[in-house]
């Protein structure tokens, strides 16, 4: 019998939305709307928020809780010049972007992990896991839409499908180890693969992803 489903590899672009220093439901409202406009495109997408408008004295966090009450998926901040600003984003666990390039964090030294943070419940689409100061271990599955930041390293034990931070605050010696390889996302000390940059070989297979010489590199973990 024919199987009711086919699993393929795709291309996938991350929309940018530019925010204002507007009032938290104005910027709510001004979402959704667009959301309506265009639901194919933008509804349960992965957009990066970019806030080269917004100044030092923005409430970040009544502006954050409005764009994520929409329920859109936000991969991270991009466009943030003034360090105020940045320490605010970073507080609230988003990861700083730079449009093109690579993830940047804004910290001025690798932090030194201490612990580690264990996950022992399915990370559903929408959620966000971050490990401060320690690596992260998720035995259960990562969804699609879901993300894991670590300032150390990132284990998933269980089908990864979601988005995965490791080396959040810069620590180039971080490692991301999986057992089940599907990621939207994966980064290390800001380097980072889109789904269709990672070598399909690697697609479902247990993997290990590290730097070396500054670059992102990936192995089969068994």
């Amino acid at each position: 019998m024919q199987t009711p489903i086919k699993l393929k590899g795709g291309n996938f672009t991350l929309s940018v939305i530019h925010i204002y220093d507007v009032q938290p439901d104005e910027l709510r409202r001004a979402i959704e709307d667009k959301v309506e406009q265009v639901p194919g495109f933008l509804k349960n997408a992965p957009v990066v928020i970019n806030v080269a408008a917004l100044g030092p004295e923005t409430s970040w966090y009544e502006l954050s809780q409005a764009v994520l009450s929409t329920g859109i998926h936000v991969v991270g901040i991009s466009g943030c010049s003034n360090n105020v600003l940045k320490q605010a984003i970073i507080r609230s666990g988003f990861p700083l972007l730079n449009e093109g390039k690579t993830v940047q964090y804004s910290v001025p030294q690798p932090t030194q992990t201490v612990k580690t943070r264990l996950i022992n419940t399915p990370i559903r689409s929408g959620q966000q896991i971050y490990a401060h100061n320690s690596d992260l271990i998720v035995t259960s599955s990562v969804s699609a839409g879901a993300e894991l930041i670590a300032d150390g390293n990132i284990h998933i034990y269980g089908m990864m499908r979601g988005r995965a931070l490791a080396g959040a605050s810069g620590d180039e010696t971080c490692q991301i180890f999986c057992t089940h390889f599907f990621p939207e996302l994966v980064s290390i000390a800001g380097q980072y693969w889109l789904s269709q940059q990672i070598p399909a070989a690697f697609s479902g297979n247990a993997a290990r992803l590290c730097l070396q010489d500054g670059m992102l590199t990936i192995n089969f973990l068994i």
